[in-house]
């Protein structure tokens, strides 16, 4: 069995880990599991009409992780070839010798692995030439130069790729799938009266064919940076602030990061023993589904093997459960939530209001399009970042605003939501529509 036949024949690569699985039976684990990450793809950067970066990108990783007497060892290799992988496996057996005992180590339990790997559709191939590539980026840049205020550019780029996952356990289970990803995008410098200004805008699919054009993603990047000449300060007050649909996804983030399983086995975070307690206002619902047709985080197994299932995480303002793998569980005392690698297509439920009609309720305050640092706490939920956007009177943008901070205590911004967009952003594991605080600290001038 060579590695280099394995990488292109899936049935083979699954031999692969099981034979992983058996050499760590053999060297007396009492389980393990092991994974294999093949992917490839083609990039593509252009900038002021030239090709700036073509590159053909393959990697391959193989991972194992024994059990023995609760204590775990991990190690991986990129040679496929069967010494190399007996090597890791033998080094993963060894380094379990000398980590900790802990009662919490081990596979997810039997009864929680997945039973059927259902076709969620992540699997849409861009059969793109280089020369292509090279095409539909110059044309995006392109689009995004024609305003007469674009000085200059930080280029369009095109990238494909597809890559299979194989992940196996000693319950018996092995389970694959092969997915892909696709995106463009471009960035582009406005400039006016001395003023520079900077903006992007980009799309991603597993299916090219719900790409936006290249027309589409260029003049957007355009219009967004010209957008921003002109900006200046606003006097520091306490104001209401929409944060657009981008941008509410990294809120949400925040609220993900203090439920997930490491932060509040470790009591670190600000929604310690919150399970059943009104952590938004009534209008938030959030509904996690993995297996969304073609969904940027669809996945019918956890990176564990779990079952992954869709569930509502809050109803109503109120958190129904948390973001656990199965380590992060048996410390809380609970069951994995199949989210080992993440949550799977977290969705904030829309609501019927435009972005514009938002603002027309808004009436006055701050629409954020861009946030800056990284100014939050995870444990007591201060939140503190450098934002840009637009200023709001009358329910229309005034003028482009730069260097302010929004900043509040998670738990009351997530109480203070007050409307909630129609304007889905599905770009990422977050898909969220634009959302209104009723109050935020704005500092500035």
């Amino acid at each position: 069995m060579e590695g280099q036949g394995l990488v292109l024949h899936e049935d083979r690569l699954e031999q692969l880990v099981q034979f992983c699985l058996d050499e760590a039976r053999q060297l007396g684990a009492a389980s393990a599991e092991a994974s294999i990450d093949i992917e490839h793809g083609l990039s593509v950067t252009a900038r002021l009409g030239e090709v700036e970066i073509l590159e053909n990108h393959n990697a391959r990783r193989l991972g194992v992780t024994v059990y023995v007497d609760h204590r775990k060892g991990t190690a991986s290799t990129t040679d496929f070839d069967l010494p190399a992988v007996r090597d890791a496996v033998t080094s993963a057996r060894n380094i379990a010798k000398f980590t900790e005992q802990d009662e919490c180590a081990g596979l997810a339990d039997p009864d929680q692995i997945v039973t059927e790997v259902a076709d969620l559709g992540l699997d849409r191939p861009w059969p793109l030439s280089p020369d292509e590539a090279v095409e539909i980026a110059i044309e995006c840049e392109d689009k995004a130069r024609e305003p007469e205020q674009v000085s200059n550019s930080e280029g369009a780029s095109v990238s494909t790729g597809r890559g299979t996952h194989i992940y196996g356990n000693s319950h018996g289970f092995i389970g694959r799938y092969v997915s892909t990803r696709h995106s463009l995008s471009c960035a582009v410098i406005a400039e006016q009266d001395g003023g520079m200004q900077r903006d992007y805008w980009y799309t991603t699919s597993r299916d090219p064919a719900r790409l936006q054009s290249a027309t589409e993603v260029g003049e957007k990047a355009a219009q967004r940076t010209v957008s921003r000449l002109g900006a200046r300060k606003i006097a520091t007050q306490t104001t209401p602030v929409i944060f657009e649909a981008s941008m509410a996804r990294s809120l949400l983030s925040h609220f993900v990061s203090a439920i997930s399983g490491s932060a509040l086995y470790r009591k670190a975070s600000f929604l310690l023993d919150h399970l059943n307690k009104k952590v938004f206002s009534d209008l938030v619902t959030l509904v996690e589904d993995p297996h969304i047709k073609g969904g940027l985080a669809s996945s019918a197994f956890d990176q564990e093997g779990v079952a992954t299932r869709p569930r509502t995480l809050v109803a109503d303002g109120v958190l129904q459960g948390y973001v656990l793998n199965s380590y992060s569980a048996r410390k809380l005392g609970m069951q994995t939530t199949g989210n080992a690698g993440g949550i799977h297509n977290l969705t904030l439920q829309p609501g019927e209001q435009t972005l514009n009609e938002l603002m027309s309720g808004m009436q006055r305050g701050l629409l954020v399009t861009e946030l800056i640092g990284h100014g939050v706490n995870g444990v007591t939920g201060d939140y503190s970042r450098g934002a840009m956007g637009y200023w709001i009177e009358n329910g229309e943008v005034q003028h482009p605003v730069e260097e302010v901070t929004v900043a509040g205590n998670l738990k009351e911004i997530f109480q203070k939501i007050v409307a909630i967009g129609n304007d889905v952003d599905a770009r990422g594991r977050i898909i969220t529509p634009s959302v209104l605080i009723d109050e935020m600290t704005v500092a500035g001038s």
